[in-house]
């Protein structure tokens, strides 16, 4: 009996090992890459990485276009402006249609999907366009969440210039958060679809009040202690306009340094793309803006691109919501990752 029952816990032993070890092994799995979970309501899609929220896909509130807020770091600091979704003391109301964090551009189909109003009205079309969910939203949770979505490109009197398919993936790691973003506009079939060079646009993000570079409103100075520096070296204002694989904005905030960071994917039109990085926090990749980015107004259309009839334009960009600076956050071996498809 005795011989019996040593065999027995011989045997038993690895198994029980295991079985007490699968939580642990799955608990250190999951600190090191939180399962992402979507939930879908009636104009939103919640994402919640480890069970905090991280950010919400907007599509049916009203507005022009879809749009993620807020956008957290992982102990809940928001990165992106709370204007004009709520009102937060000492934060900047300019340029109400620059919504946090989206993709749009003032000049498809010689209608501008960027501005609302009279935005710009002397440098983007008259009519503004809006963008549309057209039909199910779809959503997979787990280790990357993703969304995935149509949209129909309209203009002023309901007319359809043009559509667009939408994959937008989360997820995170040691690293930090990282939102890919893929979009595909597609033009209509009989007609082809223009895509005009203006500066206004186009995969952007508009950063927290604290955030953004010292900056002027109304003679006022205002704004954060953020700096700005590209792939290439460009810091700060000389940023702006310039080309690079990607471009990072950061600042202290609390005692940490924060950081967003966008990747132009290689395969990209036009990469590297040129940078609309502004001291007051409007922060995007735009591939179509040539001819304002390298000031050459004589060739205002240098920088135009034309969709066939019935073809298409894909579009990658990778979103890094890191601490640190550009050093700390060793953005150039996480650029050289992404665009290595990892």
């Amino acid at each position: 009996m005795v011989g019996l029952g040593v065999t027995l816990k011989t045997r038993l032993l690895p198994l029980i090992v295991l079985l007490l070890g699968a939580p642990l092994a799955a608990v250190a799995a999951t600190d090191a890459n939180p399962n992402v979970k979507l939930t879908r309501l009636d104009d939103r899609v919640r994402v919640e990485i480890g069970g905090q929220l991280f950010t919400e896909y907007i599509f049916g509130d009203g507005a022009s276009r879809s749009y993620c807020y807020p956008v957290l770091a992982p102990d809940g600091t928001p990165l992106t402006r709370d204007f004009p979704m709520k009102k937060t003391p000492g934060e900047d109301d300019d340029h109400p249609w620059q919504r946090s964090f989206w993709f749009a551009h003032s000049m498809v189909g010689g209608i501008d999907f960027w501005n609302e109003g009279d935005g710009d009205a002397g440098h983007s079309p008259k009519e503004k366009g809006r963008t549309a969910v057209d039909g199910v939203v779809e959503t997979t949770s787990g280790a990357t969440g993703v969304i995935r979505v149509h949209d129909r490109m309209l203009a002023p009197d309901g007319r359809l210039v043009a559509t667009d398919e939408r994959t937008v993936r989360f997820s995170a790691g040691p690293a930090g958060r990282f939102i890919d973003f893929e979009i595909t506009l597609h033009a209509l079939p009989g007609e082809p679809l223009l895509i005009g060079d203006n500066k206004d646009g186009t995969m952007a993000t508009r950063v927290a009040q604290w955030l953004t570079m010292s900056h002027k409103v109304k003679g006022v100075d205002t704004g954060g202690s953020g700096h700005i520096v590209t792939a290439k070296g460009a810091l700060d204002a000389k940023a702006w306009g310039t080309r690079a694989d990607w471009c990072d904005y950061h600042a202290e905030h609390n005692g940490k340094t924060y950081g967003i960071a966008i990747f132009d994917h290689p395969q990209n039109l036009r990469h590297p793309t040129w940078w609309m990085a502004r001291d007051y926090g409007l922060f995007g990749a735009n591939p179509f803006g040539q001819h304002e980015f390298e000031n050459l107004p004589a060739q205002p259309h240098l920088g135009d691109y034309t969709i066939p009839a019935g073809g298409s334009l894909t579009l990658r960009y990778r979103f890094y919501f890191h601490l640190g600076d550009e050093k700390a956050a060793q953005l150039a071996e996480r650029y050289t990752e992404y665009a290595a498809g990892k």
